[in-house]
């Protein structure tokens, strides 16, 4: 073979053999996902917990941007050429994936077959079906604290230019936000940037939600720009930190929060609203709802859960020294709970939880609570239900089965309910989604 045949050769044949290469790596890749995949169902972890992606296999090709888009890592990945959910559990809505596909493919869903999820009905600007009434963060499904700081500044770009702030009576605010989470704190910025005449209202303290994790949390954001304050570069941080931050922007913007005063009523007036606290009654032209949906605590509804020693949150560790502690749930917020106190000095807890599998948790929540497990720093009762609590005992139903154990303290992670009866009385429409758009 002369030079030039093998230079010809070369030429032709090389390109064949870096497809090839690519080629075989992807079908081990797919392979990797398919058995990745096969176990997510095995151990039961198929709910997300809220916003996710649903892929319509024909309109996916296969190219990958949406597996390099998700900043939680291979959440997402490719089998048999198509896009897939592979750890549904842990999706926490970011929706990077359907903005990052080029085809379209992609819809982001609240709710499962298996599980619904109650969400306000609102427009693509926030609006309810109420005129003049919006809804951003938590109560509309996005708990992300970049995600709902983004539907702030949003909401308010809306917002200014409405009818009612246009027309609406002079003498009344231009917008009053209810909650000062990072929905509202975000839309109070944008508010005060856009020379509105504005009104925040927060019953508990700066962060809303936040405010009432446990100590030294930590908490997921991104980079993000907030109104008037510029950029902030936190990704990963500390509760403590977060909220440090959230007061030198409050101080450097100067804003204006009322603390500590609870919003009780909402009267439309057609071109407005009054709106009643404890302390006062103010004339608004619209209104922005970005309250949590866990002003409520979801309670177990048994005996003996009057007592002191239930409570719903976890603020402090450290009071649990020395203590029979039970965690009853098995989302995040109680696997957190219940490793902080496994941590602290003579304690011995327990979960209760009535499902198989830590379906809806995080996969670093669920493997620290394995190895708490093994190291024998806690125990946990799954398939398990609370029928009775007793001054220093509780008493589990697991499967017919009743278990006994002593207790000090409990703390119930269940969720909180959507404040449904105040909404319809204010007009608002709800709607349960079952993996709908």
């Amino acid at each position: 073979m002369t030079d030039l045949e093998i230079i010809t050769y070369t030429a032709y044949s090389l390109p064949a053999i870096v497809i090839a290469y690519f080629w075989l790596r992807s079908l081990k890749k797919s392979a990797t996902n398919s058995k990745n995949y096969k176990t997510t169902i095995e151990e039961g972890l198929t709910e997300p917990a809220s916003l996710h992606p649903i892929i319509n296999d024909g309109l996916c090709v296969g190219c990958g941007a949406c597996v390099n888009a998700c900043p939680e890592g291979e959440i997402l990945g490719l089998i048999k050429g198509k896009a897939m959910l592979l750890k549904p559990t842990k999706c926490i809505g970011h929706g990077a994936c359907k903005l990052a596909c080029p085809f379209d493919a992609i819809t982001l869903v609240f709710g499962t077959e298996k599980r619904g999820i109650d969400i306000p009905n609102v427009s693509e600007s926030f609006e309810t079906n109420v005129p003049g009434l919006f809804i951003a963060g938590e109560l509309g499904g996005m708990g992300l604290i970049r995600n709902a700081i983004t539907q702030g500044k949003q909401a308010m770009d809306a917002m200014v230019k409405h009818s009612f702030i246009k027309a609406g009576d002079s003498d009344a605010y231009d917008v009053a936000i209810i909650g000062a989470g990072p929905a509202g704190l975000a839309a109070t910025l944008s508010a005060k940037e856009k020379k509105l005449k504005y009104l925040t209202l927060e019953q508990d303290s700066l962060g809303g939600t936040v405010f009432n994790f446990p100590r030294g949390k930590v908490v997921m954001t991104a980079p993000i720009v907030l109104p008037i304050f510029g950029k902030v570069n936190f990704k990963e941080t500390t509760k403590e930190k977060l909220l440090s931050l959230w007061q030198e922007v409050e101080k450097k913007s100067g804003i204006k929060i009322n603390y500590k005063e609870k919003m009780e009523k909402i009267e439309s007036t057609g071109s407005g609203f009054n709106l009643t606290t404890a302390k006062a009654t103010y004339k608004v032209k619209t209104i922005l709802l970005s309250i949590g949906r866990r002003g409520t605590p979801r309670k177990l509804g048994v005996p003996g859960e009057e007592q002191s020693k239930v409570v719903y949150n976890l603020i402090d560790p450290q009071q649990y020294i020395n203590k029979r502690v039970l965690i009853v749930g098995g989302g995040d917020s109680a696997l957190e709970a219940a490793h902080s106190i496994a941590d602290e000095a003579g304690t011995k807890v327990s979960i209760s939880y009535r499902s198989e599998s830590f379906s809806r948790a995080k996969e670093k929540n669920r493997k620290k609570i394995e190895k708490y497990v093994a190291d024998g720093k806690m125990k946990v009762i799954m398939s398990s239900t609370v029928k009775n609590i007793t001054v220093d005992g509780v008493e589990l139903d697991q499967q017919g089965e009743k278990i006994e154990i002593g207790n000090d303290g409990i703390i119930v992670c269940a969720g909180g309910i959507l404040p449904t009866p105040f909404l319809k009385e204010i007009g608002i429409q709800i709607e349960t989604k079952h993996g709908t758009a």
